[in-house]
């Protein structure tokens, strides 16, 4: 997903700052190490945890859990890791409560639109191509086995977890933090956050949440910035369709695919943010709102008590702000 929440630098001179690469994108942590902590240590702990999501989950590798799964024959019943296992899981529950707005299986027609591992030059596809894309989607094609930790490859369902596997991988770095005695940090992968505990001088963690159409990287400029947060305990997620896009015949045309017509998302939704508890949940969740638009979205928000900030277009390139109660309350 195309995330632009990213946080601010962290000051206190105790403050041990983390950075690598993973899934196509950078990660950083902030963390506020514990007497003796081996920082060297706590480094390469956070690249292996980040490395085995990738090994698990990743479209882009060949070898990885997920692609053996997308290529097993039809009617097999493949045994999954228990994290990818559980991440599935998790896709398939949103998709069922969703209505299918939320679909792991999107993966052919995200490779058809030009928008998935094996780029292509972007150009509108033909609607029996479309057709023959959403043949292969659909989230009840995929049967689960909790007793195994298997999942049904019913024949030519292309799983993509690109919209849940970036948060469930912050999250992992959370817990392995937490599990090491780190008890204050900020953890970061493509602009998707998660904070735990507090700085030394006892304040929170801060993020900005970016202005649609900023430049990357910007956000360091105030003026690129739509909204600070104090995340506490929580994490935000922010995805946008202005960086991930192409125009074709004079349309514009997004990287979010509606599983339900097959086609890019049509309004006018510049970026969704999503504060949760866990990370996991807010990057599936702004997919999830971005797919539903303003109105459907907010509707689902407010009966699922989801805290949700969209930014839309406006008139004259003006954006207009939209957000529901809860995210309203966790703003105070």
């Amino acid at each position: 997903m195309a995330c632009c929440a990213v946080a601010s630098a962290a000051t206190a001179t105790d403050v041990r700052r983390f950075e690598g690469e993973t899934m196509g994108t950078t990660w950083s942590v902030n963390a506020v190490l514990p007497p003796r902590a081996d920082a060297r240590a706590i480094e390469h702990g956070i690249q292996g945890e980040l490395d085995r999501v990738v090994a698990q989950m990743s479209t882009y590798e060949a070898d990885s859990d997920l692609s053996r799964f997308n290529r097993a024959p039809a009617g097999t019943w493949q045994v999954l890791p228990a994290e990818f296992y559980g991440v599935l899981r998790y896709a398939l529950s949103l998709a069922r409560a969703s209505g299918g707005a939320y679909d792991p299986t999107v993966g052919p027609l995200v490779n058809l639109w030009g928008f998935g591992p094996d780029r292509h030059p972007h150009d509108a596809p033909d609607a029996s191509a479309i057709a023959a894309a959403r043949a292969r989607v659909g989230w009840a094609k995929i049967q689960l086995d909790d007793a195994g930790h298997r999942a049904l490859q019913p024949g030519g369902v292309y799983v993509d977890l690109s919209s849940v596997a970036k948060g469930f991988g912050v999250d992992q770095v959370a817990r392995y933090l937490s599990a090491h005695g780190v008890q204050g940090y900020l953890v970061e992968v493509g602009g998707e956050l998660r904070a735990h505990g507090r700085k030394p001088d006892g304040t929170p963690w801060h993020v900005g949440i970016e202005r649609p159409g900023a430049a990357a990287g910007a956000v360091d400029n105030v003026d690129e910035v739509g909204r600070i947060v104090s995340l506490g305990d929580k994490a935000i997620a922010t995805s946008g369709d202005y960086r991930h896009f192409f125009e074709s015949g004079g349309r514009f045309y997004s990287h979010h695919i509606d599983p339900r017509t097959g086609y890019p998302v049509a309004h006018k939704v510049a970026s969704v943010s999503i504060l949760a508890d866990d990370c996991m949940h807010a990057d599936s969740l702004g997919t999830t709102m971005t797919v539903l638009g303003p109105d459907e979205g907010m509707a689902y928000a407010r009966e699922h008590g989801i805290a949700v900030l969209f930014v839309l277009y406006g008139e004259h390139g003006a954006f207009e702000e939209r957000m529901s109660s809860a995210f309203a309350k966790a703003m105070r």
